[in-house]
């Protein structure tokens, strides 16, 4: 009986799970409308206080107001389906603004360590301090909710861009609670260095903060590898595994905003014609697709079984078996990754 050739098949499941921008555009005005209502009331606290740990905190929320600037730009240009010139879509391009928002926080934690750096060699007082810490205070609060809402729309939507600034924004509040606590000492204590002291570990911290965004988004656009996709695939590739579905190696995925695009090398019995290797690993590919959570597609490339995958196929009837099956065998992330098929299949020939 003819082997089965070579091929590559894929198939778009845009149609079974559109994105639907709207959520992440809503999302990125949210975030803008308010940084910009915070930015205020913090500025407002500084120009009170004359703190430079308040100035620091007011300092992040311009950058907070420029990153959701170019958040809600790259949302709605990811947003855009392919063309010719963007085969796999405009997704990547929020990892772009991930990376400048990272690199806007370590310029402002930079700056911030500066500026605390000369005030408290200066020896500078602050002053209504009761004030100050009330709109802080009050900021933190709303920055909070703004954070834990543009998490859960980012990871809902699988947007790089919204998941950066709800990063962003919860590190922001940390820092507001923090600044609280250092100025309630010097509320109490009356020790003046506290308040440049605070500010500074505050631009380190944002400074650390802004690299680990930039290496982050430097992966994606690299198109490193996401641990979390290959288990999520030996888990569905597991579970929606059906007769001819032999085993699979090769695996590659990577992403493009919300999309992601997997190529993957699937082994089905070597006396399938096209027709059939195409309808069976087309209904296996709906299957995972439709439990990722997340549009995408996969490219397979079919390869031809060998008798050594008697004994894990569960394929009846099958004209060339050589051993009773005995048991499916999970995937593992090694198999999925190994650019070659598993020692014990790829010793033995097909005859």
């Amino acid at each position: 009986m003819a082997g089965l050739p070579n091929l590559s098949h894929s198939h778009d499941h845009e149609a079974e799970r559109r994105d639907d921008p709207k959520n992440r555009k809503k999302a990125a005005i949210y975030s803008l409308v308010v940084s910009t209502i915070l930015f205020t009331m913090k500025f407002a606290a500084y120009r009170i206080t004359d703190s430079k740990a308040i100035m620091s905190d007011a300092y992040e929320s311009i950058v907070n107001i420029f990153a959701a600037s170019l958040a809600l730009f790259v949302v709605i240009w990811a947003s855009q389906p392919a063309d010719k010139d963007h085969p796999y879509g405009h997704g990547k391009a929020e990892f772009f603004s991930a990376a400048f928002e990272g690199g806007l926080i370590m310029f402002a934690g930079f700056l911030i360590v500066f500026e605390s750096a000369q005030s408290l060699l200066e020896g500078a007082l602050v002053h209504r301090l009761d004030e100050g810490l009330v709109l802080v205070f009050i900021a933190a609060l709303v920055n909070a909710l703004l954070g834990r809402y543009l998490l859960k729309t980012g990871k809902a939507e699988h947007s790089q861009a919204l998941i950066a600034s709800g990063h962003h924004v919860l590190s922001d509040v940390y820092t507001s609670f923090g600044i609280l606590i250092g100025l309630g000492l010097v509320y109490f204590t009356g020790v003046q260095a506290l308040d440049p002291l605070l500010a500074i570990l505050v631009g380190l911290h944002l400074s650390v903060t802004g690299f680990k965004l930039v290496k982050k988004s430097a992966g994606g656009l690299l198109d490193e590898e996401d641990e979390s996709v290959i288990h999520t695939l030996c888990r569905l590739f597991h579970k929606n595994a059906m007769p001819g579905i032999i085993r699979i190696h090769y695996t590659r995925a990577i992403r493009a905003g919300a999309r992601h695009h997997i190529d993957a090398h699937v082994v089905v019995p070597e006396f399938w014609d096209v027709e059939k290797a195409h309808h069976e690993t087309d209904d296996f590919e709906k299957k995972v697709m439709n439990e990722f959570g997340a549009s995408g597609e996969i490219m397979f490339h079919i390869d031809p079984c060998r008798r050594a995958y008697c004994k894990v196929c569960d394929y009846e009837p099958c004209p060339v078996r050589k051993h009773p099956f005995e048991k499916r065998i999970p995937f593992s992330p090694e198999e999925l990754r190994s650019k070659e098929e598993p020692k014990e299949f790829r010793v033995q020939n097909r005859n």
